[in-house]
């Protein structure tokens, strides 16, 4: 970064660091002692749909290295697209198995970047219940290597639940690097995983 984008405001982009999301295990202790909720044992990897065979090769090699894992209970991977375009690769685990879906959310990350299309990834996000019926995902930006919490509320359509939002948030100050930003805490209507 040169004195010219000192001067003009411009900051250099967080490089994404795939291993924060290794912290997302201790985080759901905190998250259950702080809030009750409790992992789902589903996840899921955003990224922009691109079209090609380099693309379709890479899909198939993660499909491939999460399917080959024998401890997976039988739930496959699974790809599938939003309303709004987006590819959403979704990893299910049991409940109790987080450190596995986290490994599962790291490897697809870390292949599809590895392969050259870390510019189409987004997110990522685990899914969180309390057992009443709130949902509650931990969304990591991979552009900005931070983590929000993402509460929709239950029967409401598109509405959010924001104070839960803002309790996560204090509750997981020290486990989690949080997005600051509330603007940036997009909301993710219809996520597999969630």
């Amino acid at each position: 970064m040169g004195l010219l984008d000192i001067l003009l405001g411009r900051t250099k982009p967080v490089a994404p660091d795939l291993d924060r999301l290794f912290a997302l295990p201790s985080a759901a202790v905190t998250l259950e002692a702080a809030a009750g909720f409790t992992p789902t044992g589903q996840g899921a990897v955003c990224f922009a749909t691109v079209e090609g065979g380099a693309f379709e090769q890479t899909h198939r090699e993660v499909q491939e290295l999460l399917d080959a894992d024998t401890d997976r209970d039988g739930s496959p991977v699974e790809l599938s697209r939003d309303a709004y375009g987006y590819s959403w690769l979704v990893s299910r685990r049991p409940p109790d198995r987080l450190p596995e879906l986290v490994n599962d959310l790291h490897a697809v990350n870390s292949s599809l970047e590895g392969n050259g299309f870390g510019p189409q990834l987004l997110c990522s996000l685990a899914g969180f219940h309390d057992g009443s019926g709130r949902r509650l995902a931990l969304v990591y930006l991979y552009k900005r290597g931070t983590f929000y919490p993402f509460a929709p509320l239950p029967g409401s359509g598109q509405r959010r639940d924001s104070a839960l939002e803002l309790q996560v948030k204090a509750a997981l100050a020290d486990d989690l690097r949080i997005e600051q930003d509330l603007s940036r805490w997009f909301p993710v209507w219809g996520a597999p995983g969630l």
